[in-house]
């Protein structure tokens, strides 16, 4: 019978122990802080690139090299890039050597020189009504224009073409393409 009496007498010691624990417990934590922040993004406009006019040599001889103006709204390419206002993209021609008959039998020699571009930062106006802000660019390395606050620029383009004194007589084009990115500037 001692023994029993021994026995509960340890088991309430422990159970008082543990409720002493679970009582006590709750004061040992300490006091925690919390902060609620948040995330934010804005989409910009997609970039769109248009050709509005060709480059446009018109009528030419045989032998006879010929330029386009870059003012004059007939002859000048004019690309409109648009997008977001206020942000800077990078623009890249991507320019032929050679322009080709409709029946890919003869070819014409074209080149660009290092002033046969122009960026107007500004969307409105043509090759022959600029903004009066664009700058003189060489069309293998346009550097990177913002997008005026009308959310575009004009990309104009010159050139020369040399045809051959026994030029086939007919038509001749070749492309020229106009990328445009976003710098993240």
């Amino acid at each position: 019978m001692l023994r029993n009496s021994k026995l509960r007498l340890g088991s309430a010691i422990i159970i008082a122990a543990v409720m002493v624990a679970v009582i006590a417990g709750p004061t040992t934590v300490s006091a925690q802080e919390v902060a609620t922040g948040a995330a934010s993004a804005n989409v910009l406009a997609v970039l769109v690139v248009t050709s509005v006019q060709d480059l446009n040599f018109g009528d030419v001889l045989q032998g006879v090299p010929t330029s386009a103006d870059i003012d004059l709204v007939t002859e000048a390419a004019d690309f409109l890039v648009s997008g977001a206002a206020g942000y800077e993209v990078a623009l890249y021609l991507q320019l032929p050597e050679f322009l080709w008959n409709t029946t890919n039998t003869d070819r014409m020699q074209i080149a660009f020189s290092s002033t046969d571009a122009e960026i107007d930062p500004l969307a409105a106006g043509d090759a022959a009504t600029k903004s009066g802000t664009e700058t003189v660019e060489d069309p293998y390395n346009l550097t990177a224009t913002t997008l005026g606050v009308d959310n575009g620029a004009h990309v104009y383009l010159a050139g020369t073409i040399y045809p051959a004194v026994d030029q086939a007589v007919g038509a001749y084009s070749g492309d020229i393409v106009l990328t445009a990115a976003y710098t993240g500037n």
